[in-house]
């Protein structure tokens, strides 16, 4: 699996997921490549999703060193991390590039434009709220959004993205309590729409950042609920 850490595009490395990645990885017998992409400001788009991009390649190009199967390949992150997996999805599928078995959202980062019901009613929440984002964003989009040549803002906010057909299956992870949460739903209805198949789950009683604290029921559920649908995908049988 390809991970991708979250952090508001700015944060973040590492660190933050070692422990947390090295249970999964044990969970499933599975080899989990953590990317150390660059951050925004001084870095920002599309630089930390070039810099995923070069580690799922690595990991194809690689398969036979690092005793995986090219063909059972995931991405995944949360929050940011999740902004860029599903990114790296439609940049993947774009340029050709490796295949992707699976890719895993959770409690993604999809729309810049912060217009969602909840971003609007969801004011007075814990860890998350619109002026973070708003930062978060403007520090992210601070360059060029050009990729390829063509505009990459598709790429950068995949609420933007048009067409999500042709694409791996998803789990997406939902917080009810996170300002988030309409523009995920959306996300799941619209690759549902294209054809994509989803696993949609939505926590009662969560806030961003409930799959950090690995003490709490609620963050075991969801890590269980991760490693068991990546038990099912990535097996040789599927």
């Amino acid at each position: 699996m390809n991970h991708i850490h979250g952090g508001s595009f700015v944060l973040g490395d590492l660190e933050m997921t070692h422990g947390l990645l090295m249970q999964l990885a044990l969970d499933l017998e599975a080899v989990i490549v953590a990317v150390d992409y660059r951050l925004a400001p001084e870095n920002p788009f599309p630089a930390g999703l070039e810099d995923c991009y070069a580690s799922l390649t690595w990991m194809a190009e690689n398969a036979a060193d690092i005793d995986i199967d090219p063909d059972r390949i995931a991405i995944g992150g949360d929050s940011s991390g999740g902004t860029l997996s599903a990114g790296l999805a439609l940049l993947t599928r774009d340029r050709g590039g490796p295949r992707i078995r699976f890719q895993y959202l959770g409690v993604p980062v999809l729309d810049d434009r912060l217009e969602s019901d909840s971003i609007r009613r969801l004011v007075d929440v814990p860890i998350l709220d619109r002026e973070i984002l708003e930062l978060s964003w403007r520090h992210y989009l601070s360059g060029s959004s050009t990729v390829d040549g063509k505009d990459g803002m598709g790429y950068a906010a995949p609420a933007r993205a048009e067409d999500l057909s042709a694409l791996p299956p998803a789990f997406i992870a939902v917080s009810e309590l996170d300002p988030l949460r309409d523009e995920a739903l959306d996300h799941a209805q619209r690759l549902m729409k294209a054809g994509v198949s989803v696993e949609l789950h939505l926590y009662a009683g969560t806030v961003h950042g409930t799959y950090l604290l690995a003490h709490t029921k609620a963050a075991q559920r969801m890590r269980a609920d991760l490693d068991q649908v990546l038990r099912r995908v990535l097996s040789a049988e599927a």
